[in-house]
C-alpha cells in the first residue's frame, strides 16, 4: 500500500489516502465473482410427447457401400466401378424416393489421392446421407 509522507510544515494533511478504501474494493469485488454462480446457457422447450398409435419414420434397408481398395478399384457394393460410373450411380440414388444411406470405407492401403477424387465426387453429387464406416479397426494406430 502506498504511503504518504505528508508536508514538513507541521499542518495537518488535508487529503484522504483512498489506497486502502481501493484495495478493499478490489478484495471485495473479486470475492464476489468467485462466489456467484456460473451462468447456464438453457432454454427450457416443452416438446410434444409422441401419441401411442402414431408410427416411426420407416427405417431405408437400402445401404450402397463404397469400398477403396489398394490396387486403385472403386467398389460399389463389391463389384468395380469407375470414377463416371460412380457419379452416375450417385445421381441415380439421389432421383429415388428415399436416398439410399453411401457407406463409404476405404481399405488400410488404399491410396489418399483416389479417397480425396472420391470424396470430391460425393460431394459434388450432393448426397446427404454419407456415413465413414470401418474407422474401428484403426483406433489402436500407433499404439505399440
Amino acid at each position: 500500500m502506498a504511503m504518504s509522507g505528508g508536508r514538513d510544515d507541521g499542518q495537518p494533511m488535508m487529503e484522504m489516502n483512498t489506497t486502502p478504501l481501493i484495495d478493499v474494493m478490489l478484495v471485495l469485488l473479486i470475492m464476489l465473482i468467485f462466489t456467484l454462480p456460473p451462468v447456464t446457457n438453457s432454454v427450457n422447450i416443452d416438446l410434444p410427447s409422441p401419441s401411442p398409435n402414431e408410427t416411426p419414420p420407416p427405417v431405408d434397408p437400402v445401404v450402397n457401400k463404397l469400398v477403396l481398395t489398394p490396387a486403385n478399384e472403386i467398389l460399389w457394393n463389391g463389384a468395380p466401378i469407375s470414377a463416371g460410373g460412380l457419379a452416375s450411380n450417385l445421381q441415380t440414388s439421389m432421383q429415388m424416393p428415399v436416398e439410399p444411406e453411401l457407406q463409404f470405407e476405404p481399405e488400410a492401403e488404399a491410396s489418399y489421392d483416389l479417397s480425396a477424387q472420391v470424396l470430391n465426387i460425393i460431394k459434388g453429387s450432393g448426397v446427404t446421407k454419407f456415413g465413414f464406416v470401418g474407422n474401428e479397426k484403426y483406433r489402436a494406430f500407433g499404439k505399440e
